[in-house]
């Protein structure tokens, strides 16, 4: 997840049709590649570093960089000129991307992030306003972090992310309206609806925080934000990216189980999860006496863990001073 919200929709589209657009050029013979990015933005080096790593003996074709179109209105204009379809119009001015897992709006009004995005503008999701006055419940069933089934029911991976854009976009699940800084340096408001995705992202991180210890769980929470800046910035196709992949892998080997969430109005609120690699134990975690556990013991891991502490302020206190957390003598302040 990109600066907090983004789900890396785009980004993660972006080296695998690179992909297939280098395989395709190949195939064909061609010497070239192109892509209709407009120079200001992250897909230029999205797809230009994916050609790079897997050709970097094809030329590049980037006609808003290179021809006389600057802006989205030159881009219609030449497209009249030429009898192009597309599906944008003067009226309809925003640019979208839509593949499996998200669709992306920016332009148009978005432009001013102070405005509140059009209610006609939205594709996927329902206005949370008019969804189902009743909650649903759904149960998804990973292995080794992989979602495998909704319901109890087994499902392909594309067809499982489409069963969920639908459940989640008929309650309004997975809007988001963001502020980002772009891999080129300046700032960009774009509103993303990933419906399925913010469901299956929730409920990965509950189960994973039932599988995973606390030194690994945070570990890959901090080793994730460097992931997600690799995606971003395009570098799918580095040795970084590849090494952090292994231990991402690795650290899903336990995490099978599956969690309970409810949809209600925009809303996920995660409501059970299990597994039989849970290192929660209800016995463990009880106050009650059990044999893993000695209360006494915690008096020596206070001291142990607090003797830095404790070491600093003696010398603070030494010849009779005291701690700079000591408190303030209130007898030296007069009153009013």
């Amino acid at each position: 997840m990109y600066e907090r919200q983004y789900l890396l929709g785009t980004s993660v589209a972006r080296p695998l049709i690179a992909k297939w657009q280098v395989a395709i050029a190949e195939a064909e013979g061609a010497e070239a590649v192109a892509h209709g990015c407009t120079g200001k933005g992250n897909d230029q080096v999205r797809f230009e570093l994916t050609y790079k790593a897997l050709n970097p003996t094809l030329k590049v074709i980037a006609p808003w960089r290179e021809w006389e179109i600057r802006s989205r209105e030159d881009a219609l204009a030449y497209a009249r000129k030429f009898n192009v379809p597309v599906s944008n119009t003067e009226r309809d001015m925003y640019s979208r991307d839509s593949n499996l897992w998200h669709m992306s709006h920016e332009g148009g009004v978005l432009e001013d992030p102070s405005q509140e995005p059009e209610k006609s503008m939205f594709r996927l999701t329902v206005d949370p306003e008019d969804a189902p006055d009743t909650a649903e419940a759904i149960k998804i069933t990973y292995e080794k972090g992989v979602p495998v089934a909704i319901n109890d029911v087994q499902m392909a991976p594309a067809t499982l992310i489409a069963k969920l854009n639908e459940i989640g976009a008929r309650h309004g699940v997975g809007r988001i309206d963001l502020v980002e800084n772009r891999l080129v340096g300046m700032k960009s408001h774009g509103v993303y609806e990933t419906p399925g995705g913010t469901i299956l992202y929730a409920a990965h991180r509950e189960l994973e925080s039932l599988c995973l210890d606390r030194d690994t769980l945070h570990f890959k929470e901090q080793t994730a934000l460097r992931y997600a800046e690799l995606v971003y910035f395009g570098q799918w196709y580095t040795t970084l990216r590849e090494g952090l992949q292994l231990f991402m892998d690795y650290t899903q080997e336990t995490v099978s189980g599956w969690v309970k969430v409810k949809l209600y109005k925009g809303n996920l609120t995660i409501i059970g999860r299990q597994s039989d690699n849970s290192l929660y134990r209800e016995d463990f975690a009880t106050f009650g006496k059990d044999d893993v556990y000695d209360q006494q013991e915690a008096k020596g891991f206070i001291n142990l863990f607090g003797l830095q502490m404790k070491v600093k302020a003696m010398m603070e206190v030494s010849d009779g001073g005291k701690t700079r957390y000591a408190a303030p003598d209130y007898s030296k302040f007069k009153r009013d």
